[in-house]
Formats: C-alpha cells, sequence, structure tokens
C-alpha cells in the first residue's frame, strides 16, 4: 500500500480498528497522514446478560476504549466516528451502514485509502459492512481488505506488512486494553471474552491488506 494522504478505517465494532490496522495507524500518523476511525456497530451485544454492565453503560465504555486506544497512536477523539448501529443486527440496518461508510468515504482527503473487513469474514457483521462498502465509490479513494475471524486467519493475495517486535508487543497491550472485552466483565457466563489464544492470533508478527477490486 502505498501511502496516501489519508486513511479511514472501518470498524465494524470497537476494537476491529486495534485488531486491523494499529501498527499501520501508528506509522502513518508518525508520517502525518489524516487517520479517520468510523464504527459501525454499538458494541453492545458482546455481554447481553450482564447486570453490572448494561447497555447503556456498556456502550459507553467500548466506546471510550476505542478513543483512548486510538488517542495513544495519534488519532484524536474528533476522528473517530461512531454509527451506534445495534451489534450483531447489521443486516436488518444495511441502508444505514452504506449511508455512513458513503459519508465517511466522501469525507476522507484524497488520494485515500480506505480499510473494511474481509467478505467472507466468520463474522455476519463484517460481510454486512464489507458488502455494504463495496457499493461505495469515491474517486481517489482505495479500498482493502483486511482479515479478523477467524482469528489469525490470512487473506489470499494479501502482501502482508511485517510488525517490529516494539509493534506488535504495542498492539498486544492495546488489545487487552479494550478491558470489556478481555476480562473485565464478570457476571455474564455466557459473554464474550477474548482467550489468549485470540489475543496472540490478533498481534501476530504482520497485519494483512488486499487491495479490493471493483
Amino acid at each position: 500500500m502505498k501511502t496516501p494522504k489519508s486513511l479511514l478505517v472501518v470498524a465494524p465494532h470497537p476494537d476491529d480498528e486495534a485488531i486491523a490496522a494499529h501498527a499501520l495507524v501508528a506509522r502513518l500518523r508518525r508520517r502525518g497522514v489524516a487517520v479517520q476511525v468510523l464504527v459501525v456497530t454499538d458494541g453492545r451485544a458482546s455481554h447481553p446478560g450482564s447486570a453490572a454492565w448494561p447497555r447503556a453503560r456498556l456502550v459507553a465504555e467500548r466506546r471510550r476504549e476505542t478513543r483512548a486506544a486510538m488517542r495513544r497512536i495519534g488519532v484524536a477523539a474528533g476522528a473517530v466516528t461512531f454509527l451506534n448501529l445495534p451489534d450483531g443486527d447489521l443486516a436488518a440496518h444495511a441502508g444505514k451502514v452504506r449511508h455512513g461508510i458513503g459519508r465517511a468515504a466522501a469525507r476522507v482527503r484524497r488520494p485515500a485509502a480506505a480499510l473494511v473487513p474481509a467478505i467472507d469474514d466468520d463474522h455476519a457483521d463484517h460481510r454486512v459492512v464489507a458488502a455494504c462498502a463495496a457499493q461505495v465509490a469515491v474517486p481517489g479513494l482505495r479500498w482493502f481488505a483486511y482479515p479478523v475471524w477467524p482469528a489469525g486467519n490470512r487473506l489470499p493475495g494479501a502482501k502482508p506488512m511485517p510488525l517490529t517486535a516494539q509493534e506488535r508487543l504495542a498492539k498486544r497491550h492495546a488489545i487487552r486494553r479494550y478491558a470489556t472485552q478481555t476480562g473485565r466483565i464478570t457476571d455474564d457466563p455466557a459473554g464474550f471474552t477474548m482467550t489468549r489464544a485470540q489475543i496472540a492470533a490478533f498481534s501476530r508478527p504482520q497485519e494483512c491488506f488486499v487491495a479490493v477490486r471493483r
């Protein structure tokens, strides 16, 4: 990927932005590249049975986690936008997803790059985001896909971006700081918590992106 003037990272859920491109975002910010992050869902579905973390509290904390993680690598809070669509039910809101991605894509300074999930990702919300992004065309904006689920997946044809040991460690620490997803919530046995193996896979020695053909 050639260095663009700006980068748009489209994350289906709060934390996908770090899983997908923590090192890339950090590198581009050090070069002065403008980065925008668009988080599509509210992230509320990770712990539906938690009494201590009702929807409003969980959504607010997941937003805080995202802003904090991005701020540490140079992305200001004002550059992070939340569409606040229902976590786990994006298929019923595809029009809003497409509209939100289109608006965000139109705002970035071109030439630009945009990152979206792979179309065959295991998570249904990710596939909806990928399909909606495929319907958005903006002159001067190149689209790239990234893998998330299953953890550690590598996209066919992708050119891996090797991470330094320091970048890999920073990424692992960043993912762990999304504490609502890494063990902080303990009163919902059916809730989602990343395993050590998943965190290791998400902070593998490279980040992978493949150009999306249109």
